[in-house]
């Protein structure tokens, strides 16, 4: 079928050839095409017919058509009825932005689909922080068909969300929206914000340009902060006493409940009522989510799978685990919204078998085993293809690397490490896959290494400040952040980063908990490290790191106790809302109930340490 196909396509293309080139040469056609500029075409009725209905009906149905074969075609330029023409006889056309903004629209009045089609696909690919909300307009405007139309303002709408940061930073376009789409714009819950300062600073940027006129909408434009995630501080400093703020007294209302709210935030574990979370406080939908799957707890492997919603700072339990069993050891890579789950360990078996979780079906698929059974593996993902390195497979511990073509289900050796490296950690930067650390069989290693992808090759670099075994690395802000692990004594709370230009390491801020076999991701542009063994015992902990402030933070722990895990971030998952904290009108009442717990329990400690003391 397969076959058939190609060479169907073959005499489809060597059709349209001969016949462009019996247009090109005047032969056989049966019509002229006349613009208002003068342009002449000579053209086959059918062609043009089969590739547009505004030309069928004109030949088939109009007066002219049964009288002369010259026919005046309106509203269209020469150079643009010229790459229509080629487009009916080519099914191509050369797009560009030179002449997107006139062929768009002739495309769209002659109800060439195809061209339509491969213009909006050109601005989608060029689409970027500066321009993004003029080619959502301008396709608006000139979009044949409203099923795509929905598709294309969903796919400019996303990029718009997801990219707010920058364009708010950088779009002059975001500037001259009038006040309806900016309410719409910033009010959105899928707005990609990490904080609500950013959405405060791009309506004062906005209000900026014409305060004249614009200061008397700051009122509508505040209802669209959510001010209750605001810090206290910057509430005071930047929103409250801001002119265009102070001297409306539509915006009274709005300060006061947002003082109120604050307030009462401080004293929130001394309230014996339900706490509601109002709609000022309840945090957006986060547009990049945290998967954490498997690992070890509760001294066996589990299968068990959580999500993390950054916006909100809890982690929601995932159902919709993995049938074919635990795992552990293992490590996780995403192409797309495939999650591959590679290798690992079960508590018997050293896997070389590799699991897929589709996030949007919620389904898994095996997929082609590696040739190598690894556990205690290093992955990474570069160019959409997966890399496995090392590991341990029950005898020897490797330095064989291997490589994951998803298009083709198909595992590929590459060159070896230089080194034996199980308990490693591999990240990816400026296309480059860096290995770090690891155990040989016999020490745990600072060494370090690189792999090119284009000569195949992997080369040594400097060495880490420590020895790490069981150690977390991952790419940020263009270094390699290499965290914690087992230097073979103990486990560490140290970190060190990589400048791949200088060839050096330097510390970072030590992490509050020491941890080895735990998960590392970035999101919401903070590092995060996610559970794992402190050497007594095995953790739920998270915390983040962020570059500026050069501090860490805790962050809500996970749901249960576990080691030896991976994780993943998705961004833009269409069905995120499936994945996130489902309650957020109750964030505030989880909270209450948690600090009671925490007051509770050290009442109780100290109770029980008063008794003692007088035993």
């Amino acid at each position: 079928m397969e076959e058939g196909g190609t060479l169907e396509r073959r005499l489809s293309n060597k059709s349209l050839q001969i016949l462009s080139e019996l247009r090109k040469s005047g032969q056989l056609c049966d019509a002229v095409l006349h613009t208002e500029d003068r342009g002449e075409f000579e053209v086959h009725r059918s062609i043009m017919s089969a590739c547009s209905p505004y030309f069928r009906a004109l030949f088939t149905t109009t007066i002219s058509a049964r009288t002369s074969n010259h026919f005046s075609i309106p509203g269209v330029s020469s150079q643009m009825m010229s790459l229509l023409i080629d487009y009916a006889y080519t099914r191509d056309s050369s797009i560009n932005w030179a002449n997107v903004q006139d062929l768009l629209p002739a495309a769209d009045q002659f109800n060439v689909i195809g061209i339509v089609r491969l213009c909006c696909a050109f601005l989608i690919n060029e689409m970027k922080p500066e321009n993004c909300i003029g080619i959502r307009r301008f396709a608006q405007d000139y979009y044949c068909l409203d099923l795509e139309k929905l598709a294309y303002n969903e796919v400019c709408g996303r990029y718009l969300m997801s990219n707010f940061i920058q364009i708010a930073q950088r779009s002059d376009e975001l500037l001259a929206l009038p006040i309806t789409e900016v309410v719409d714009i910033f009010s959105s819950e899928d707005l990609n914000v990490p904080n609500e300062e950013i959405v405060w600073e791009a309506i004062c940027r906005w209000i900026d340009v014409h305060p004249e006129v614009r200061h008397e909408y700051m009122a509508e434009l505040m209802r669209c902060v959510r001010l209750g995630l605001l810090d206290s501080d910057y509430f005071m400093r930047r929103v409250k006493s801001h002119t265009n703020v102070s001297e409306n007294e539509a915006c009274r209302p709005l300060v006061i409940a947002t003082l109120r709210f604050l307030s009462d935030l401080e004293t929130i574990s001394e309230r014996e009522e339900e706490v509601p979370t109002p709609e000022m406080a309840r945090p957006r939908i986060p547009y990049e989510i945290l998967f954490a799957i498997g690992g070890w707890s509760g001294g066996s492997p589990t299968n068990y799978i959580e999500t993390y919603d950054s916006r909100a700072d809890r982690w929601i339990r995932v159902p919709d685990v993995d049938p074919a069993g635990p795992r552990a050891y293992h490590k996780c890579a995403v192409v797309g919204y495939d999650i591959y789950v590679i290798g690992g360990f079960d508590g018997v078996v050293y896997f070389s078998g590799c699991r897929c979780f589709n996030a949007v079906t919620k389904t898994w698929r095996e997929v082609a085993p590696m040739n190598s059974r690894r556990c205690y593996v290093s992955v990474t993902v570069l160019n959409k293809c997966v890399y496995a390195m090392g590991g341990f497979d029950g005898v020897h511990r490797q330095n064989t690397a291997e490589r994951y073509d998803h298009t083709a289900n198909q595992w590929t050796y590459i060159a070896p490490m230089n080194m034996q490296r199980s308990d490693a950690s591999a990240a990816t930067l400026e296309d480059c896959i860096y290995i770090t650390g690891g155990f040989n069989g016999s020490e745990c290693l600072s060494s370090a290494e690189y792999y090119h992808a284009q000569v195949n090759q992997w080369t040594m670099i400097a060495p880490m400040i420590s020895r790490r075994s069981g150690v977390s690395c991952i790419s940020y802000h263009g270094s390699i952040f290499v965290l914690g692990g087992f230097n073979g004594m103990s486990r560490l709370c140290s970190g060190e980063k990589y400048n791949p230009r200088t060839n050096t390491w330097t510390s970072i801020p030590d992490m509050m908990s020491r941890r080895s076999n735990f998960a590392i991701e970035v999101i919401d542009d903070m590092v995060f490290a996610i559970g794992g063994y402190n050497g007594d015992t095995i953790i739920c902990q998270v915390e983040c790191y962020d570059e500026k402030t050069d501090q860490w933070f805790e962050a809500t722990d996970m749901n249960i106790f576990r080691s030896a895990l991976a994780a993943c971030v998705i961004p833009g998952l269409p069905n995120s809302r499936d994945y996130i904290h489902k309650h957020r009108d109750r964030l505030l009442e989880e909270k209450r109930l948690r600090l009671l717990e925490i007051q509770q329990f050290q009442t109780s400690f100290q109770t029980n340490m008063a008794a003692q003391a007088n035993v």
